[in-house]
Order: structure tokens, then sequence, then C-alpha cells
């Protein structure tokens, strides 16, 4: 006798099977094979040079490389790529790129390779780029990931989180891979001022071990929990020369044969520095003693003897820059035997009785043996000393020093 299925049991388990095709077509990660007849991208530190190697790994949907890439290099000097006729079982890969760089800051080509990361979906896109906000993100969203979090909302979560290391809160954000330092707009400028502090005056070496312990700082809070590093952030972005960074870009742009109008990032950089909770250890110091002797820029001293031998003294961290002007009296420097270190000396202005003492060398300690002749101001006051700190066009601080008579 044959048996007769239950109308309703059949029924229930047709519903099931909807419903559980119906949540997959839902799920914002399944997989789905992407077809990209041209994928194009920007991989930027400065922009990278020739030669770059370039690899496209594929992943399945919990983000686990397939064994399947797809390697091309960079041709140029602006740093693009292409791959043509792309074909991937799933719509989220992985990109690095590996090699030479243009430093903005320097404004010369980088010293050795460094390594970036970029993760991306690429079901409505061809084009992917890397960066250092893309490569920032890139831990983060693997542990997110890894606790349920869409692979869409883990790359948002995580791009918002590297902002806030910076004191930037945009949450309409463009997403990392499509952003670009040589385009204009306020989301490329943030990604190109996130760059300069992050490269400061730094090596590459220096710069590659910083983005890992960021990385590794920020991976499952999304926090960055070190007030080292933090200081180290704000210590480089203190002494950027910004002009010159914009100068160094569009020169570089320039004989690549492109005419770029760069994003306005200088307004992030400053924001940066005058918001961050990052305490800053970067001053000039100005030591009370050298090796020449006391030193008149020390502190506020400012009563010194005729004809006495001293030193005039700075130890000026990396990037960082100094003038002093000295006008209203009468002075020596010794130039033989212990002449002028890391000072480049004007010519003594007989109209103004002034004299400019610049640093030569940033990251050095400036030094000179200095004496003082006479006190020329007709009020008696003394000697103005004026300090210029990165490039300031006003003095940042000043003082008097008075001449006493040799006892």
């Amino acid at each position: 006798m044959k048996s007769v299925p239950d109308k309703s049991i059949a029924g229930f388990c047709i519903l099931v099977t909807l419903f559980i095709f119906s949540c997959g077509d839902d799920d914002p990660d399944l997989q789905h094979p992407v077809s990209i007849e041209n994928l194009s991208g920007l991989a930027q530190k400065g922009p990278y040079l020739n030669g770059t190697a370039i690899n496209v790994a594929e992943l399945t949907a919990g983000l686990v490389q397939t064994g399947r890439s797809f390697n091309t290099q960079i041709t140029d000097n602006r740093g693009s790529f292409e791959l043509k006729n792309i074909s991937l079982s799933s719509q989220f890969v992985e990109l690095f790129a590996d090699g030479f760089y243009f430093n903005e800051v320097s404004g010369e080509s980088s010293s050795a390779r460094l390594i970036l990361y970029a993760l991306s979906d690429l079901e409505d896109r061809n084009t992917l780029n890397v960066n250092l906000i893309s490569h920032l993100e890139r831990n983060r969203v693997y542990h997110l990931h890894a606790d349920g979090i869409s692979f869409a909302e883990a790359k948002k979560q995580a791009q918002q989180e590297v902002l806030e290391i910076f004191s930037i809160s945009k949450p309409d954000m463009l997403k990392s891979e499509l952003l670009d330092i040589s385009e204009k707009g306020d989301d490329h400028a943030i990604l190109l001022a996130i760059s300069l502090i992050l490269q400061g005056h730094r090596s590459v070496a220096e710069l590659s071990e910083l983005l890992a312990e960021i990385n590794l700082d920020i991976r499952e809070d999304g926090e960055l929990n070190s007030s080292s590093l933090g200081t180290e952030l704000v210590n480089h972005a203190l002494w950027l020369n910004l002009s010159a960074i914009r100068k160094n870009l569009e020169n570089k742009y320039k004989e690549t044969g492109l005419e770029v109008t760069l994003p306005g990032f200088e307004p992030y950089v400053d924001y940066f520095i005058q918001n961050t909770n990052f305490e800053s250890t970067a001053q000039i110091e100005y030591p009370e003693f050298s090796d020449y002797g006391e030193n008149i820029l020390f502190g506020d001293k400012n009563a010194f003897i005729k004809e006495e031998m001293y030193s005039m003294a700075a130890d000026l961290p990396p990037g960082a820059e100094l003038t002093v002007r000295l006008s209203g009296g009468l002075w020596g420097y010794e130039t033989l035997p212990d002449g002028p270190v890391n000072w480049d000396v004007s010519d003594y202005d007989w109209e103004s009785e002034s004299q400019v003492f610049s640093s030569i060398e940033s990251g050095r300690s400036c030094d000179l043996i200095i004496t003082f002749l006479a006190d020329t101001t007709a009020t008696g006051e003394g000697i103005l000393v004026e300090y210029f700190e990165d490039q300031s066009g006003a003095p940042t601080r000043t003082k008097m020093i008075t001449m006493e008579e040799p006892f």
C-alpha cells in the first residue's frame, strides 16, 4: 500500500526552502561571480612609481583567499595600473602594492619599497585604489567581519575609526578604495592629509613599522590606545612644511605630464594638530649650556656680561626649522677654529643693526660661539632676540638681553 505524503508537511518543507533561499538572496555577503573587462586603479602614498608590483587576490565571502590571483605592475610614475578581462567567482578581493613611491614630504623617491593593502567588493565597480586609509582599515575589517558584521558595514566602521585617529568625523566619506590624492574635494583632501601625517619625516622602515603598530593597536577595538604612537603622529605633523609639500606634488605630477589641482589638505593637518588629544613632545629645545658654553637662547635669561663668550644653541627635531634675529647691538661670532654648527649666518645689517641666523638642517643641533660688544639701542633696553620657529612669518617668541660690564 502506497503512502500518501502529508500535504501539510510538504507545504511546510516548501516554505522552509523558500525562506532559506530568500534569506540567502538578501545576504549582502553572498558570493557572486563577477567579470570585469578592465579593472583600473591607483596606488598612492605619494604616487607609486614605475615597476611597482600589483596583486589582486580573490577572497571568499568569509574573506579567505581562494588561491586565485591576478598580477600586473605600474608602468608610469603616477601610480596607475590596470588588469584586463578578470573573471572572479567572488566579488571580494584583496589588493596589495609593493614598490617605491614618491615621498611628497622630502620631494624625493623613497629609498625602499613599501607594501600597502586594500580590501574591496567589486560587484558594482571596476576601479580599485590602494592607499594609507585602505591599509589601516584592513586588519580591523577582518576582525569585524569575523565577528559577524557584513563586509560593507565593517568597511564603513573601520574607515570612520581610522578617521577618528586624526580628529576627523565624516560619515559620508567615500570608500577608501575610491580616494585619490590628486583629485579635488574634501574626501581626497582627508586622504592626503592623513598620508602626510603618517609619512612625516620618517624613513620607509619607520613608516612601515608605524603602520604595523597602528594596525595591531586598533584591530580589536578600533581605537588608538597607545599614547606614544599618538605622540609620534602629532610630533611629525607639527613640523610638516605644507607649502613645500604642495609644491613637491605639483611638480611631480607635472613631470609625468599630468596637470592636477590638488585638494585642500592643509586645514585637515592643522585641525589635527589643534584638536588631537595626543600630547606633542617635539618642540625645539634651547639647552641652558652647550659644548660652547652658556646659551643665550635659553629660557628667560636676559643678563649677560659684555665681551664674554657664550653659545647660541638649539636642538631641532626632525622637520623643524629655526631662524633667530638679533637686533639693536654689536656682537661677533667665532668662525675658526670652532665655527658655526648648522647655522647659516647673514651679513650684519648696519642700517637696522641686525643679523639673521638660520638653521641649515632639521633633526640636528645648531650652535656657535658669540660675544656681545655693545648695546646700541637708544633706550638702553638691550638687544632684541626674535625666534621664528617652523617658518613662522612673525616671531613665535621674543626676549630682550642686556649687557653688563665685566667685573
